[in-house]
């Protein structure tokens, strides 16, 4: 589903050039979960906005189910992003003035989709995330759970084949925690592809494999138990 070569992303200011990423290569197929880990720094966020398509790489290549995504311009990329990935952040990016339904519904709203469609929709991945009876409720009205509950509604009600997870259970205790984990292996298992970026080491063990990041490069690559469960069953 992804592939990178040589991704480079420097961030250049009067006085200092950082490299934020060097050199990056990996793949990442499609129906895999994937965690990425690091110390603070390493290029873990950058790497995920860059695959995210909210940034563009300053050198090398990029390529999304099997297209050159790395010279997009902003447009292609937005019109990319809303149809084809789905976004998960450790501060949830709940709208205050919004409803759990409406909040949810916004990504079919970007894409035209007619109210009844919508509405089923909704209503279809409220239920799949055990938070439809709290549908009408405001973001402040709910726990940090069920926020990220909302969160993980919003960033797979259009369907996406691609989910990036910065961090989402960073804010939650280990409750919550584990609950949206079980969340996003359940939606990883319904063949949804997921990138999650995490410094918990017992939730990057709950995916297939972990890609460890040091100074913008990737050094390391290694299976999971859980991955090599999985093949066994195989």
């Amino acid at each position: 589903m992804i592939q990178t070569q040589n991704l480079e992303k420097v961030y250049r200011t009067d006085e200092i050039h950082t490299t934020a990423l060097n050199k990056v290569n990996l793949e990442v197929k499609a129906g895999e979960f994937v965690a990425v880990m690091g110390p603070s720094g390493c290029g873990k966020s950058t790497l995920l906005n860059l695959l995210g398509l909210l940034d563009d790489p300053d050198a090398g290549s990029l390529v999304f189910n099997g297209t050159e995504v790395a010279r997009f311009s902003e447009r292609q990329r937005a019109d990319l992003r809303k149809r084809s990935i789905g976004f998960v952040f450790q501060s949830f990016n709940l709208i205050d003035e919004l409803t759990v339904l409406e909040n949810v519904e916004l990504p079919l709203i970007y894409l035209g989709m007619k109210n009844p469609e919508r509405r089923r929709r909704v209503e279809e991945v409220l239920e799949k995330v055990q938070i439809t009876h709290r549908m009408n409720h405001y973001p402040q009205q709910l726990s940090g759970g069920q926020q990220q509950r909302v969160a993980v509604a919003r960033a797979v009600v259009n369907q996406p084949p691609l989910i990036l997870a910065d961090e989402p259970t960073g804010n939650l205790d280990s409750s919550n925690g584990n609950e949206v984990m079980d969340l996003l292996s359940e939606l990883n298992r319904q063949g949804t592809t997921i990138i999650m970026v995490t410094h918990s080491e017992h939730d990057a063990r709950n995916t297939h494999r972990i890609i460890r990041m040091l100074d913008g490069q990737t050094i390391m690559t290694e299976a999971t138990v859980s991955q090599a469960q999985a093949s066994m069953v195989l």
